[in-house]
C-alpha cells in the first residue's frame, strides 16, 4: 500500500500472482450479488421445469456475454482513465440524453420492484407487518446503508449476500441429488423443443443491466487505476460471473430435478414462494427456509447493489454536465449532493407505486427505453473500444469483437420483442 502525497488515497500496490490477485476480488462479488435478481432465479426455474437441463449452455453462454460487457467497460476506464459515461459522452450528446432519460424512469420504476420482490419474501417468513410495510423498511435500510457506511462495508455486506445465496441457492440444488450426466448433457447447444424467444431470454437475462455500468465505479472505490490493474481486473469480473453461472445454474437444477414432468408452473415472484411450500413438504421445513432465504438475499442484495452503484452513474452526468464534458479528475463520491439526490430517488418517490401502482406511461416508457439499452451498450463499447480514444495494446481482440457483434443481435431481437409486447 502507498499513500498518494497530499491526499488521504491509499493506493495499493498492483498483485502479480494468482494468491495476490484472488484476496483482492470484491467487485467482482458485487457484481454478482447485484446482478442475480429474483427476475434470473425465476427464468432459469422455468427454464428447468419445462424442458429440464437442455438450456444449461444458454446460461454458461449468457454469463459469458454480461463478463464482455463487464470487462469492456472496466478496460475502458483504467486504459482511458475516464468513466463509461464520459465514453458515451464522446460519442455525441444523444448518448448521454438518451442515458439521462432512461436513468430517471428506471430509477423511479426500479425501485418500487425492488422493495417489492425483497419485501414478497420477507412477509413469507415472517407474516407480522403488511407486504408495504416490509418494502418501505427495504428500502430505508438501503438508504442507511449507502449514507452511513463506505464502499469497503458495502463491499463486505454484499460479500455476506454471496456467501448466504451459495449456501442456500446451491444447496437447495445440492439436497436434490442431481444426475451430474444430464447436467454435463446441458452444455451442449440445442434447444431441445423449446422457444427461441425462451433461449435468448436466458442469454439475456443472466445478471444485470444498467448495474453493469457501475462496475468502473465501484473498481474507482478500491483505487485500481490505470493500465496494470487491467489483469486483476479481469480475473475481478470473471469471478463475479462465474459465481452468476453458478447461482443460475443451481435454480435450472431445481427445476429440472423437481418440477420437470410434473407440470407445476412459476410465475412471478409468489411462485418462488410457492415452490419453497413444495419444498417443505418434500423435505421439511428447514428446506423450505434455506429456499426463502436464498431468494430473499438474491432480491435485498440486487436492491443494495443499486443503491450504491447507480447513483455514482447519475453524480457523473451531473458533474459533466456542469463541466459541459470536458474531462476533469474529479471523483464522484457518496458525498456528492446528486449522488444523494438520486440515492433519494431511488428510495421514496417510488414508495407511492406501492400504493398506487405504475402508471401505463410509465410502464410503457420504461420498457422502451429499457429494451434499447443492452444494444446500446454493445454497440457503444464496439466503437469506443476499436477507436483512437484507445491505444493499441488496449483495443478489442476479433474474439471481444465477435462476442459484442453477437450481443447486438440477441440483444436487440430481445430489444423488439418487448417493444412489441408494449403496443
Amino acid at each position: 500500500m502507498t499513500t498518494v502525497q497530499g491526499t488521504d488515497k491509499t493506493v495499493p500496490a498492483v498483485p502479480t500472482t494468482f494468491k495476490e490477485k484472488f484476496k483482492l476480488v470484491g467487485p467482482g462479488f458485487v457484481t454478482a450479488a447485484t446482478g442475480v435478481g429474483t427476475g434470473d432465479l425465476i427464468a432459469a426455474l422455468v427454464a428447468g421445469a419445462a424442458f429440464g437441463m437442455t438450456l444449461g449452455w444458454a446460461i454458461l453462454l449468457g454469463s459469458l456475454f454480461k463478463f464482455y460487457f463487464t470487462e469492456g467497460i472496466g478496460r475502458w476506464q483504467l486504459a482511458t482513465g475516464k468513466t463509461i459515461l464520459e465514453g458515451w459522452h464522446s460519442l455525441g450528446k444523444w448518448a448521454t440524453g438518451y442515458f439521462a432519460i432512461y436513468i430517471i424512469i428506471w430509477g423511479f420504476s426500479y425501485g418500487a420492484a425492488a422493495m417489492s420482490t425483497s419485501a414478497i419474501m420477507m412477509v413469507t417468513m415472517f407474516p407480522i407487518m403488511p407486504l408495504w410495510a416490509w418494502a418501505i423498511i427495504h428500502g430505508l435500510a438501503g438508504l442507511a446503508l449507502v449514507l452511513l457506511g463506505h464502499y469497503g462495508l458495502f463491499e463486505k455486506v454484499m460479500t455476506l449476500m454471496v456467501g448466504i445465496m451459495f449456501i442456500t441457492v446451491v444447496g437447495s440444488a445440492v439436497i436434490l441429488l442431481p444426475n451430474i450426466g444430464n447436467i454435463v448433457s446441458g452444455f451442449v447447444p440445442r434447444t431441445g423443443g423449446s422457444s427461441m424467444l425462451l433461449v435468448l431470454g436466458l442469454l439475456g437475462g443472466v445478471g444485470g443491466t444498467i448495474t453493469m455500468a457501475s462496475y468502473g465505479y465501484w473498481i474507482r472505490e478500491k483505487n485500481w487505476e490505470g493500465k496494470a490493474w487491467i489483469p486483476m481486473m479481469r480475473m475481478d469480473s470473471a469471478v463475479g460471473y462465474i459465481i452468476t453461472a453458478i447461482f443460475t445454474l443451481s435454480l435450472l437444477v431445481v427445476g429440472a430435478e423437481f418440477l420437470f414432468g410434473t407440470g407445476i408452473e412459476i410465475n412471478g415472484e409468489e411462485g418462488l414462494v410457492s415452490l419453497s411450500d413444495l419444498y417443505s413438504a418434500e423435505f421439511g421445513s428447514f428446506a423450505r427456509w434455506m429456499f426463502l432465504i436464498g431468494a430473499w438475499a438474491a432480491a435485498f442484495s440486487s436492491l443494495l447493489g443499486v443503491w450504491n452503484g447507480v447513483p455514482y452513474l447519475f453524480g457523473d452526468f451531473v458533474r459533466m454536465m456542469r463541466t459541459k464534458g470536458a474531462y476533469s479528475n474529479e471523483r464522484v463520491s457518496q458525498k456528492d449532493p446528486a449522488y444523494r439526490v438520486y440515492l433519494f430517488w431511488l428510495t421514496f418517490p417510488p414508495m407511492l407505486l406501492l400504493f398506487f401502482g405504475q402508471p401505463v406511461l410509465l410502464v410503457i416508457l420504461y420498457g422502451a427505453l429499457g429494451a434499447l439499452f443492452m444494444p446500446f451498450l454493445a454497440i457503444s463499447l464496439l466503437f469506443l473500444l476499436n477507436s483512437n480514444r484507445v491505444s493499441r495494446g488496449f483495443k478489442n481482440g476479433w474474439i471481444t469483437n465477435t462476442v459484442l457483434i453477437a450481443c447486438v443481435l440477441v440483444f436487440a431481437y430481445l430489444g423488439m420483442v418487448q417493444l412489441l409486447d408494449l403496443f
